[in-house]
């Protein structure tokens, strides 16, 4: 795969329509390429020092861990988001990563990040609109958890994942492959197992969205738009701001 169609230069080309030099800087980016088996952490809380990465395909979630031993999933990274990069500005990370499946991703030290910011800074003007558009959804994930009544709050979440792997050249109008589990899904939306099986099963019954064996189906796109009140403005994909 070019680079130019790597999720990460997809993702960044909603905002920047990347020139030659700003695809060579990507390109040396992803020169540290990883494999990471799945349950293993790449980043732990309290760690100092590491590296950010850059998500070249699989899933991974970030996730708290709670001092008597209970979990909180954040939010899932999907192939082209970065990993860890707050964490690294902040020099000690405040969250674990662990990968759903199987990951490859790309290594990038601290200092080779800001060198390149330093040398395309249109680039790093790139990374700062990925990193909103990531706050944007965290702050869409409070209000549903707060306002959204639990099957509004499971449409919402699956239409969005389906806007983000679109933008990634990884899904379309009728679905994409979704690797979560049911208990992973209800971890991030404050569900427990038994509430989002009954949630998925009524978005089935109401013939507007399949989630079963990995895969999530779309049978009425508007319908279940209408019902989750999804407006994807927050996630600002419509196209370059800078030419």
């Amino acid at each position: 795969m070019s680079i130019q169609q790597s999720p990460f230069a997809r993702k960044l080309g909603a905002f920047v329509a990347l020139s030659g030099e700003e695809l060579s800087a990507l390109d040396r980016l992803h020169g540290r390429r990883k494999t990471f088996p799945a349950g293993r952490d790449i980043v732990h809380e309290g760690q100092v020092n590491h590296s950010a990465y850059i998500l070249a395909s699989g899933w991974v979630c970030s996730y708290k861990l709670l001092s008597g031993g209970t979990r909180q999933i954040v939010d899932f990274q999907i192939p082209g988001d970065f990993l860890g990069l707050r964490s690294v500005l902040f020099r000690t990370a405040d969250h674990n990563i662990e990968p759903v499946t199987k990951v490859e991703a790309s290594e990038v030290p601290a200092a080779d990040l800001l060198a390149t910011f330093g040398k395309t800074p249109r680039l790093a003007t790139a990374v700062l609109w990925a990193a909103s558009r990531d706050e944007a959804m965290v702050v869409e994930h409070l209000v549903g958890i707060g306002r959204r009544d639990a099957k509004e709050r499971t449409a919402h979440f699956l239409l969005e994942l389906g806007a983000r792997l679109k933008l990634v050249g990884l899904a379309t109008a009728s679905g994409y492959a979704c690797p979560l589990s049911q208990y992973m899904l209800a971890d991030a939306l404050g569900l427990s197992a038994v509430h989002i099986n009954r949630e998925l099963r009524e978005l089935r019954e109401d013939g507007l969205v399949t989630f079963q064996h990995g895969k999530v189906e779309i049978h009425d796109l508007d319908g279940l738009v209408a019902l989750a009140d999804f407006d994807k403005t927050y996630l600002d994909h419509d196209g370059p701001l800078l030419k």
